[in-house]
């Protein structure tokens, strides 16, 4: 009886000691759990300053993890060995960064952790391979579903944005607001407070590669949309430490060429949940 017990509290341990190191891993992982749902993503035609490839439209979007900040020069450095960025610094994210790059570094990622790649690089176009369990770019959809986080208004901290909510060009407000600050650089991650999903720098700092080519939107309301097939413009979201506010709202469209970068776009990662 007493071996048994002895037994029973060593496989005990054993199986706390896992979920221990896997919530460790999680937490170095530096990402959260979005918990899928409905919204309405775009902006209404009462929005102040939308552009006309915002058209509403409902959407559903599955649960995935995000990075809870921008992927910083420290973290990109360490798997790419090489730094494009403007403005060094450890802490500060990464950019001048093309969308080839982002996708590069996905993949890279994942195969050092020991996860299946998403992307799938030929001469003809990068495949995606949606039920792989690597690192990826999030989708527009999902991208904005974060940024959101349950908001409906122009950004996710209300009506409006100041410059002691996120970095961008304070002589710029929206809606007449104040001006704010322009710093004209761009700063740590996680410098700004975070949304209430515990995401940093969903508005401003640098723009944020997405999956998505860029179109105006479709009007069907297909779960979990991924874009059209081809384009010419990979779309960038979360306005950055150049633009002025009306470019860091919720549902703001960048665009930018993929084989491109500036000191302006950065990115975030995604993974799915298996």
């Amino acid at each position: 009886m007493k071996k048994l017990t002895g037994y029973i509290l060593l496989s005990v341990m054993i199986f706390l000691c896992a979920v221990s190191l896997s919530c460790a891993k999680q937490q170095n992982e530096n990402m959260v759990l979005v918990n899928g749902g409905t919204f309405a993503m775009g902006s209404p035609s009462s929005e102040i300053d939308r552009d006309i490839d915002e058209m509403q439209r409902q959407i559903t979007v599955s649960s995935f993890y995000i990075g809870i900040y921008q992927v910083t020069q420290a973290e990109y450095i360490d798997i790419m060995k090489k730094n494009h960025s403007k403005f060094k610094g450890e802490k500060l994210p990464v950019e001048s960064i093309s969308w080839y790059h982002a996708i590069e570094y996905c993949n890279r990622l994942s195969q050092s952790r020991g996860l299946n790649p998403v992307y799938l690089i030929e001469e003809k176009g990068i495949m995606w391979d949606r039920g792989a369990n690597g690192y990826r770019l999030p989708t527009e959809a999902e991208w904005e579903y974060a940024c959101r986080a349950g908001t409906s208004t122009p950004f996710n901290t209300g009506d409006n944005l100041t410059t002691s909510q996120a970095n961008y060009d304070g002589n710029y407000p929206y809606n007449n607001g104040g001006q704010g600050e322009f710093l004209e650089k761009t700063v740590p991650v996680g410098s700004y407070p975070a949304n209430s999903f515990g995401l940093f720098d969903m508005h401003g700092n640098v723009f944020e590669w997405c999956w998505d080519w860029h179109d105006y939107y479709r009007h069907d309301t297909e779960p979990d949309p991924i874009g059209p097939a081809s384009g010419s413009y990979r779309v960038i979201r979360g306005g950055s430490w150049t633009n002025g506010a009306k470019t860091l709202r919720s549902a703001s469209r960048g665009i930018y060429i993929p084989g491109d970068g500036n000191e302006r776009i950065g990115l975030r990662l995604v993974r799915n949940v298996r």
